[in-house]
């Protein structure tokens, strides 16, 4: 057989090959349960059917929080956000707000704890979408996204990390980078980066770390620090964009959503926000590292080759 033959096949399997790994490997959103389409409204415990992040917008800001088994930390994250909410609402009484707690398949009373804490404010819009199995951080978002009402949409934890009220920071700087209805202001935990703290980590925890942040600058994105913080702020019009077109559903979601963002030309920024570590991560450093690391090459390849791409409904 012919050399050039020979190596016409050999890259013809190989592109086979490459193909059916993207098509079987690459992260696939399933679609919502008819229980799902629904949410509970904490004040009546109605079942109600879920808005549209499509709708005119009827409220200045929704928050949504992704929960899985947060029975204990998520009271203290809660008490945090209502506390800030009701001081710029008594400050503006045209500052309305929600709070959606989309409950990831929790193994626990997750649920329960979220309808105890709403019964004690019942002046707050608490909803809580309860998502029949387990999608994946990154797929909680998402649903709680699609289902806002809000002018802008903030991502927040439920371990309360980020200290709440620095969403004023991001509000600020929104104000000043938004662009067209568009814009995203990340949260960012940079500047905690300091010798002392690397000293404090273990050999394999730097590794992994420097490790996964040259990933993002060859595959994923440049110029963000800090792609992981869970605290970020969307207007209305970029989560209506960026939020239909996600694929990934897991810990690197945050990711393709700011490559979207990116590939948009959406207006970006990066706040410092204070921060300090919650006992209770779930995340487990070796296994997630390296889902993360095969979920980036795969969102790139998938990219790049086409057989994912945005479609801007607006």
């Amino acid at each position: 057989m012919p050399l050039i033959q020979f190596l016409s096949i050999l890259a013809t399997t190989a592109i086979a090959l490459l193909i059916g790994f993207l098509l079987f490997c690459s992260p696939k959103p399933r679609e919502r349960t008819e229980n799902e389409k629904y949410y509970k409204d904490a004040k009546s415990k109605e079942k109600k059917l879920l808005p549209s992040i499509f709708e005119p917008p009827s409220l200045k800001l929704s928050c949504i929080v992704p929960a899985f088994d947060e029975t204990k930390r998520l009271p203290a994250m809660l008490k945090e956000t209502v506390g800030y909410l009701e001081e710029q609402k008594n400050k503006d009484p045209s500052y309305t707000y929600e709070i959606i707690i989309v409950d990831d398949g929790s193994r626990d009373n997750t649920i329960q704890v979220a309808m105890d804490f709403s019964e004690t404010v019942p002046f707050a819009d608490i909803r809580i979408l309860a998502l029949d199995e387990n999608r994946g951080k990154g797929g909680a978002v998402t649903q709680g996204m699609l289902s806002a009402r809000g002018e802008l949409c903030l991502m927040v934890d439920a371990d309360g990390a980020t200290q709440f009220s620095d969403l004023g920071k991001l509000v600020e700087d929104m104000k000043r980078i938004e662009k067209g209805g568009q814009g995203v202001v990340v949260g960012s935990r940079s500047h905690l980066v300091t010798t002392e703290a690397v000293v404090k980590r273990s050999f394999i925890r730097n590794f992994l770390m420097r490790g996964f942040h040259m990933l993002v600058y060859v595959l994923g994105i440049r110029g963000i620090e800090d792609t992981q913080c869970g605290f970020k702020l969307f207007t209305r019009k970029s989560a209506q964009i960026i939020f239909p077109n996600m694929h990934v559903e897991r810990w690197i979601f945050d990711i393709e959503c700011l490559m979207i963002a990116q590939s948009q030309k959406m207006p970006i920024s990066e706040v410092q926000v204070t921060w300090h570590e919650i006992d209770g991560s779930k995340v487990n450093l070796m296994m997630d590292s390296m889902k993360m690391a095969i979920d980036l090459l795969l969102i790139r390849l998938n990219y790049i080759l086409g057989f994912w791409s945005v479609k801007n409904s607006n």
